[in-house]
């Protein structure tokens, strides 16, 4: 099983330049998953890469900030903005990035695909649309 997570495109850049190692969510998926489907939001809307995961650490949002803010790739006021009014939250550590030479458009091959909100369980990328 995998994921498809939504990603925005400057965040997805500094992934694929190397200077964001991890990626920070609210929420997070079980455990059990080692690959993500990037798909980059407006205005790129593809799917343009997968992420192998090293791991993923749960901790208070100051904690993480203080851990990984040199390899956030986010400015330190986003990265609060983010986790306003939360206790916890989850940094995925990228192992590697692989992106696509041919970003797949899911929108022509299902005109009615939705992106996700934060992410779907998915389980190759041929399910993805």
């Amino acid at each position: 099983m995998k994921v498809l997570l939504s990603i925005k495109p400057k965040y997805v850049k500094e992934i694929n330049e190397g200077s964001k190692l991890y990626e920070f969510r609210k929420v997070i998926f079980s455990d059990n998953i080692s690959t993500i489907y990037v798909y980059e939001t407006a205005p790129t809307k593809k799917i343009v890469g997968k992420i192998v995961i090293d791991n993923i650490i749960e901790d208070s949002p100051l904690n993480l900030w203080q851990k990984f803010k040199d390899k956030s790739g986010i400015a330190k006021h986003e990265f609060f903005e983010y986790f306003k009014d939360r206790n916890k939250g989850y940094a995925i550590k990228i192992k590697k990035y692989i992106n696509y030479k041919k970003p797949i458009d899911p929108y022509k091959i299902k005109p009615n695909f939705m992106p996700p909100q934060s992410y779907i369980y998915v389980e190759d990328i041929k399910s993805l649309v």
